[in-house]
């Protein structure tokens, strides 16, 4: 694994195939956005369409921000890939669930599947990267500790509180390269 030094460098056909899986969600979404509208269902759908939609983009947006940033193509890199896909798929698979009644198991198992083999790649970022340690070990802490708040929000928090747990959630994700603790000094 190498920092990228190709300025013009082209998607692998593993990486091509982890975008149509991610599109394959995010179709679902959006056949469930329009089957909640046609049913007049039209905040609850909007609300479910954001949450379900972030997950997909974020996980996928993650990635491709890894694999722009270092370049590998070995059989460990490659096998982190196919967990990931597989974790779009459960989230996939998980989707209309979460419209029909608000479980979201599925999509944070499929989520937390995805973002802890990205984790994988940062801790081997970091082993391989000197300059970029400090970052690669706060984005492989950082997506961690994020995924256990998700699975402690899915799991254990009443469907009330959902949104809200929701919402904490893609705060802390969001401010993962920005928190305090995160800063790791190395000196």
């Amino acid at each position: 694994m190498i920092r990228k030094s190709e300025i013009h460098r082209s998607s692998t056909p593993l990486e091509l195939f982890y975008d149509l899986v991610s599109v394959i969600a995010i179709a679902t979404v959006a056949r469930l956005l329009h089957h909640s509208l046609s049913e007049n269902h039209i905040v609850s759908g909007v609300l479910l369409y954001l949450m379900t939609f972030w997950t997909i983009l974020w996980a996928w947006t993650n990635f491709t921000w890894h694999a722009s940033a270092y370049e590998s193509d070995d059989t460990l890199y490659r096998l982190a890939v196919f967990v990931q896909i597989v974790g779009a798929l459960v989230m996939a698979a998980g989707i209309e669930k979460a419209f029909k009644y608000l479980d979201f198991t599925y999509v944070c198992t499929g989520f937390v599947v995805m973002r802890l083999s990205l984790a994988g790649l940062w801790l081997r970022a970091a082993r391989h990267d000197k300059q970029g340690l400090p970052a690669a070990l706060r984005y492989a802490v950082g997506i961690t500790l994020c995924q256990i708040g998700w699975a402690l929000v899915v799991l254990t928090v009443p469907k009330a509180f959902l949104i809200t747990g929701f919402l904490v959630m893609v705060v802390f994700e969001h401010l993962v390269p920005d928190l305090p603790f995160l800063k790791l000094s190395l000196h």
